[in-house]
């Protein structure tokens, strides 16, 4: 061997990890593509669309706010919706669902109750 190849080690080399920095929410996310799900919800876009744009299922009146952007005289634009709307609703609606029973509370079936007579 030379004189080079002596102080050379063969031993695995240890990288330290990555540091991970803290979430980033966003201040607006974009309805996703169609047949896709929104990245940060995982909500299809029709059901985003039920939440952002008035109509009958919710009175008119969108529990979600959002906003379209397009450049004057253009047809189609972009529409954005408020995260921290977004995200409020969702919380909402998992509040209400605590307090509502998700499950009816059983009833015997018919033939247990003929059993009993």
């Amino acid at each position: 061997m030379t004189a080079n190849h002596k102080n050379k080690t063969t031993d695995a080399v240890e990288i330290p990890p990555r540091v991970v920095a803290a979430k980033i929410t966003p201040e607006f996310c974009r309805l996703p593509k169609s047949g896709e799900l929104c990245p940060f919800t995982g909500l299809t876009r029709s059901y985003l669309n039920s939440l952002i744009l008035p109509g009958e299922s919710n009175n008119f009146k969108p529990p979600v706010r959002s906003v379209a952007l397009r450049h004057e005289g253009n047809v189609r634009g972009v529409r954005l919706i408020f995260f921290s709307s977004l995200m409020q609703h969702l919380r909402n609606q998992s509040v209400e669902s605590e307090t509502i029973p998700a499950v009816a509370p059983a009833r015997p079936c018919r033939s247990a109750k003929r059993a009993r007579k």
